[in-house]
């Protein structure tokens, strides 16, 4: 049974600040195949346990292995957008281990002649050197290819009470294990390289990295060092880490427990730890297997993968522009902030989506109506941005953005801010147009000059008190009147002339 360590004691300043943290991750990626890296079984999510296999991924004697094309193209993908060398040739290899839920005894990884290696990419954190533009690079080690073992199920808490299952339909479901360089240095960069890591694989369309399905599974080997040593410290793998939170949660810990091991004369021991979120600590799980220890030899059943330059150009030519240089071009081509380009482009289809409703409107104007007003919506309806788009297609953003106008004009209609928020709300809801909620409400935007005047004149003239009170110097109560115009409108006087007329009948 995992041996439970009591939480680290809350540490001092300055003993956390003579140790510096070194952080490097290991990420399981399921590549988005619709049948396994070695046989035709389908890798669905979610189908009834152990029926989504066959003789080959349940290991049964006299099968052979055939390797998914699409599989290595999806790795390939994923490297190239990664900075990595796709190696011209890689080979799969056998490593021995032996739990339940590897029915072989063995699993097909790669070892010694990965897909590719050296790549890396860029992370932005808060507190880094001239954060405002500054960024890190994070190195990759490596990328390479293996298969998935199957899904263990546990039944009940007590010793004798547990039962164990075994769900053999992930058994054989393709993986990109992406290990980084031990470049880390806190929590916040481990998140902010999981963070960018995901968002790249969702762009290249290589997984679609949901962790609550196990698309994306993370372990963390952390180590500390007297700041200033060149040499590492005795690491430790962290595992168990199934969310972004977890994985900050489980870094503080250890990065604590370790410093707390060292100030008191003690040594860390190599070892794998897993991370308990309902005690909030670390527990020990077995002693850290070394690589001798999985016996790696080269798979006997599967020829090497040759990757022609053809095929490896092939890949980086239908690669999209990737986050990064979206955010760069936003900037550039619609004016818009760089946070608020961040947003845009956090997913591809957020993106397609600003740049369609942005094609015939204010582009600034455009961003900041998805950015504050659709994702707040998107966020309470609990959808997708393609189910919005579906109830609400980017013509209709283009529009409310155009019905928004701040000048006072003799034809058309224009609507006020806050009526375009409840216009925008009312079409997602009914799946009418802008121009046809309006209508039908009477929502439109009075701008008739005349019209704003004698409201305001009847509403000053009968508040002489406050009237008096303006002129004797008291500024604040030019909102009353405002707020009694609006109010008289409907709400629907353009703010802009219920402002100059107040001003001009006042003074």
């Amino acid at each position: 049974m995992p041996k439970s360590t009591p939480e680290a004691a809350s540490l001092a300043p300055d003993v956390l600040a003579k140790y510096e943290p070194v952080i490097g991750l290991e990420v399981h990626v399921q590549l988005l195949t619709r049948t396994k890296i070695f046989c035709g079984c389908s890798t669905r999510f979610g189908d009834p346990p152990n029926t989504n296999v066959c003789p080959v991924c349940l290991g049964l004697p006299g099968t052979l292995p055939v390797l998914n094309k699409r599989a290595v193209e999806m790795a390939m993908r994923a490297s190239l957008a990664l900075n990595c060398t796709v190696h011209d040739h890689s080979r799969f290899a056998r490593k021995n281990y032996f739990y339940p839920d590897l029915p072989k005894g063995y699993q097909i990884s790669q070892y010694e002649l990965p897909l590719a290696t050296n790549g890396h990419l860029e992370i932005e954190v808060a507190g880094l050197p001239a954060a405002a533009g500054a960024r890190k690079r994070i190195g990759i080690t490596r990328l390479h290819l293996e298969e998935d073992a199957a899904k263990n199920l546990h039944e009940g808490f007590s010793q004798s009470a547990t039962k164990a299952y075994i769900d053999y339909n992930r058994c054989g479901t393709p993986l990109s294990e992406i290990v980084s360089d031990p470049d880390m240095r806190t929590p916040d960069e481990a998140y902010a390289y999981l963070t960018t890591l995901r968002q790249i694989l969702l762009y290249t369309g290589v997984s679609d990295v949901n962790m609550e399905e196990g698309s994306l599974r993370c372990d963390a080997n952390v180590s500390v060092r007297l700041r200033g040593a060149k040499e590492f410290g005795t690491k430790v793998e962290v595992k168990n880490l199934n969310s972004f939170r977890y994985l900050q949660k489980a870094l503080e810990f250890e990065i604590e427990r370790h410093i707390a091991v060292l100030e008191s004369g003690g040594r860390i021991a190599q070892e794998t730890r897993l991370w308990n979120q309902a005690e909030g600590h670390t527990v020990s799980m077995r002693s850290k297997e070394k690589a001798h220890d999985y016996r790696y030899f080269p798979e006997p059943d599967l020829l090497p993968v040759h990757i022609s330059s053809a095929w490896r150009e092939e890949a980086r030519r239908t690669l999209p522009e990737l986050p990064e240089a979206k955010r760069a071009r936003f900037v550039t081509t619609y004016g818009i902030t760089p946070d608020i380009a961040e947003v845009l482009t956090d997913t591809q289809n957020l993106a397609n989506y600003f740049e369609a409703s942005a094609g015939s409107a204010d582009p600034k104007r455009v961003a900041n109506v998805i950015a504050n007003w659709v994702l707040a919506r998107v966020k309470d309806k609990d959808i997708t941005i393609d189910k919005w788009a579906e109830l609400v297609p980017p013509s209709q953003i283009a529009r409310i953005v155009a019905l928004q106008s701040t000048e006072i004009s003799t034809g058309g209609i224009t609507i006020s801010t806050s009526t375009a928020r409840e216009v925008l709300g009312k079409m997602a809801e009914t799946g009418r147009t802008a121009d046809e909620i309006v209508a039908a409400e009477g929502l439109a935007q009075i701008d008739d000059v005349s019209a704003i005047e004698q409201a305001a004149r009847e509403v000053i003239a009968k508040n002489p008190d406050n009237v008096a009170k303006f002129k004797s110097g008291n500024e604040g109560v030019f909102k009353f009147f405002v707020g009694q115009v609006m109010k008289a409108t409907h709400g629907q006087a353009n703010p802009q002339a219920v402002n100059d007329i107040l001003r001009k009948l006042l003074s």
